[in-house]
């Protein structure tokens, strides 16, 4: 069943309710909600409806794993039906391709299987599990998602200096690092660093061959909360992880094998790693290793914990082919729009969906078969939400921000729609964030750029010449107040652009 979201939230409210406090993008009038027709999935009742997992079943049915180890799948008639339970903190579903399920556990990769054909999975195999485990709380496990190539991907989080690790733990154990395992096992976490990774291949991305059938590999490095693995549209593998010690801000990865990600924990996992305790390198040695990201979620602004990729399917029109992310502490999604770039890959962050109709703890997203986009939701115990909101492939774009590229002399931002000159005042800014061990990063070498700016004739292309663009920077693009010439106004009026080369 599908429920109307605007009347669920016309029937709960308060007689008198105080005014919402508006994100810094969101227009006063909610444009988002007028062009996206948004409504509620209901899961069956009595469930704990956090979403782990989401995908669509090559029938076109929706399959769904839950906080608490069940997976569900929605029938034609739509009643769910339950297909498995028992699992371990389930934070991934994908579809094998022969009718069964592959599910990532905090322990193992996992294909469910359905083999008597009553509906219900009867043999759980593990596919891989030769990651290490220690039972501290912060080690979660993301994916699968599966590459051009066949092969199955996972990331693995990090261990927490907030907690400690259990006496028996899976796997190697690496010495490596200030704190001993005795140490760790007491709770006594000041040596570790903030995060740390001292068993198999925490903070690693993992590469499992032949759709999960063959061996696991280590595939990169420099990870620390990666819950966002997926692939873009030219087989591009896309990571992105949390803000925190090492991460001024969110970034978005362009994962390439063998590289290093920026956090240097699971270093220690890299072949032939002869450094000593990666933590204590210093920054410049770490830089020459790392491989900058190619976008970057603003914290505080854009995203403070951005979560699954997927690629907008044709029915999403001027969309189709780029990659939007969910988001879990802000009512809104993000739309990433990446160029080639001087053999690498790097683009915009734009603000999409920015509406309190889609409320916060947006986790897994999936397009179905029709082109809606179902967003799964979670807080486990952090910023979030539950449930499943369905928003429908619009028939026409609302005027959008369609894409931005860099060019010789600046940047160069097209639009869904033709836009008024009078109304355009672009507001334009450089900044970076520090790669400290530093929990986050504010934002520093601010600066101001100026622009004579000229929009086409058309109206649809605004040309941004600039006397300088930073290579290692934050490009900001605010159009706070831009509308349409027929007087509406454009969404989401805010680009940030991580450059990482020139042209």
């Amino acid at each position: 069943m599908i429920t109307s979201l605007l009347f669920l939230t016309a029937a709960v409210a308060a007689p008198n309710p105080a005014p919402a406090k508006k994100s810094a993008t969101e227009p006063a009038k909610d444009g988002w909600a007028e062009a996206f027709a948004l409504s509620k999935v209901d899961l069956p009742a009595g469930l704990d409806d956090q979403v782990g997992g989401l995908a669509f079943l090559e029938d076109g049915r929706l399959a769904v794993a839950l906080h608490r180890g069940e997976v569900f799948i929605r029938q034609p008639d739509g009643a769910w039906k339950q297909f498995a339970e028992g699992l371990h903190e389930p934070l991934g579903l994908l579809p094998d391709g022969q009718g069964a399920l592959l599910v990532m556990q905090r322990p193992e990769l996992t294909r469910l299987e359905d083999t008597d054909g009553d509906g219900k999975a009867d043999r759980y195999r593990t596919l891989w599990d030769g990651f290490g485990m220690t039972g501290n709380y912060h080690e979660f496990a993301f994916g699968p998602a599966r590459g051009p190539d066949g092969a199955l991907y996972v990331s693995l989080n990090l261990a927490s200096s907030g907690a400690g690790i259990f006496k028996e733990i899976r796997g190697a154990w690496s010495e490596i690092g200030k704190a001993t395992r005795e140490q760790l096992a007491s709770g006594k976490t000041g040596g570790a660093g903030r995060m740390y990774g001292r068993v198999p291949y925490r903070g690693c991305i993992v590469r499992i061959a032949d759709g999960g059938r063959g061996p696991g590999e280590l595939f990169a490095t420099g990870f620390r909360s990666p819950d966002g693995i997926g692939f873009d549209g030219q087989g591009r593998l896309l990571v992105n992880d949390n803000q925190g010690d090492w991460r001024g801000s969110s970034p978005l990865q362009v994962v390439t094998k063998g590289s290093f990600n920026g956090h240097p924990a699971s270093l220690v996992w890299s072949p032939g790693w002869d450094k000593g305790d990666p933590l204590a390198l210093p920054v410049p040695e770490l830089e020459k290793l790392r491989t900058q990201p190619g976008g970057i979620f603003i914290q505080g602004e854009l995203s403070n914990s951005p979560t699954q990729p997927a690629v907008f399917p044709k029915s999403w029109g001027a969309l189709a082919g780029q990659v939007v992310f969910g988001e879990m502490n802000a009512a809104r999604l993000v739309r990433f729009v990446g160029e080639d770039i001087g053999g690498g890959h790097q683009g915009a962050m734009i603000p999409f969906l920015d509406t309190k109709t889609l409320r916060n703890g947006n986790h897994r997203l999936a397009f179905a078969p029709d082109g809606a986009l179902h967003v799964g939701k979670t807080h486990l115990s952090w910023a979030g939400n539950n449930g499943i909101v369905r928003i429908e492939a619009p028939k026409t774009l609302p005027p959008l921000i369609e894409t931005v590229h860099l060019t010789t002399a600046g940047f160069e931002v097209r639009f869904t729609a033709p836009l008024a000159k009078a109304s355009l005042v672009p507001a334009l800014r450089s900044f970076r964030y520090k790669y400290h061990s530093t929990y986050g990063s504010p934002k520093v070498d601010e600066l101001a750029l100026e622009s004579a700016w000229s929009l086409s004739a058309d109206g649809k292309v605004l040309t941004l010449p600039l006397k300088e663009v930073r290579a290692g920077f934050v490009h900001e693009i605010k159009l706070t107040g831009a509308k349409t010439l027929d007087g509406r106004e454009l969404l989401g009026p805010i680009a940030y652009y991580q450059v990482v080369k020139t042209k």
